[in-house]
């Protein structure tokens, strides 16, 4: 249930079910004071900063939730195209420090129940003999586009929707610079070799945890041969024969392609 402290705060209320935010008529986050119409829905909440000087709260929902009348379940993926810039990065915060909290229930380290922090976001153990403190993870994945000339190259994974092509991504290994992991994920998943490396933005990325590190490169060397068991097929593509479906428009995925095209005078 809802923290006793928050009842009746005037607030914005994050509230997730899954990957799903509560949104009022589909267009706006739950604002004004608690509870509001999710029953005996709620897990936990968790407060996660500030909008306009106003509190913003982050809401788990159970499984199986409902939305009420006036009120839709939108998946995070749509939320760029529902809410302004803010509140997106709110609501990815909100969705990350929730994963966050589920995960930190008990220590890693002894197995100790773990209690809330003040303040910044911590789970503290509880065993006086460990006393660990657990803070959100941070999980940073660099995505590239590789350009030749007047092309670029996009790849499909075997869990895209069908038809959908993309700019090729991967996780940074302990130990390894942002860099040495463009070089390393390309190679492992085309084959090709890279040079003069731009970075170009970045985008926290809620599944679960992600800090996606935008770059931009030339392409270097080699054919393309592709790793079975990452990607089943990848390609360069001119500018004006992109394939009919791309990431979404809230994507970094998305804003490097259209940064390729608006320099190749397609933008």
């Amino acid at each position: 249930m809802a923290d006793s402290d928050i009842t009746g705060e005037q607030a914005y209320w994050f509230a997730f079910c899954g990957h799903a935010l509560l949104l009022r008529d589909g267009r706006e986050v739950p604002d004004g004071r608690w509870p509001h119409p999710v029953g005996e829905a709620v897990v936990r909440t968790l407060p996660v900063g500030e909008i306009g000087g106003r509190a913003c709260h982050a809401v788990e929902l159970a499984a199986g939730f409902d939305a009420p009348a006036g009120f839709e379940l939108v998946g995070y993926r749509a939320l760029s195209q529902r809410l302004a810039p803010t509140q997106v990065r709110m609501a990815a915060r909100a969705l990350e420090l929730l994963e966050w909290e589920r995960s930190h229930l008990f220590c890693g380290a002894c197995g100790s129940p773990t209690t809330r922090g003040m303040g910044n976001p911590v789970r503290r153990c509880s065993n006086s003999g460990c006393g660990r403190d657990h803070y959100p993870k941070i999980s940073p994945v660099v995505i590239i586009a590789v350009e030749r000339g007047p092309e670029i190259l996009l790849g499909r994974s075997h869990h895209f929707v069908q038809g959908m092509y993309s700019t090729l991504a991967g996780f940074v290994d302990a130990g390894e610079s942002a860099e040495e992991a463009i070089h390393r994920e390309l190679f492992e998943e085309t084959r090709i070799s890279v040079a003069n490396l731009r970075y170009f933005g970045s985008q926290p990325w809620p599944f679960p945890h992600s800090l996606m590190l935008g770059y931009h490169a030339d392409y270097a060397d080699g054919e393309i041969v592709c790793d079975p068991e990452e990607i089943e097929d990848a390609a360069f593509f001119r500018a004006d024969k992109l394939p009919d479906t791309l990431p979404g428009p809230g994507t970094i995925a998305r804003w490097l392609i259209n940064d390729f095209l608006r320099r190749n005078g397609l933008g």
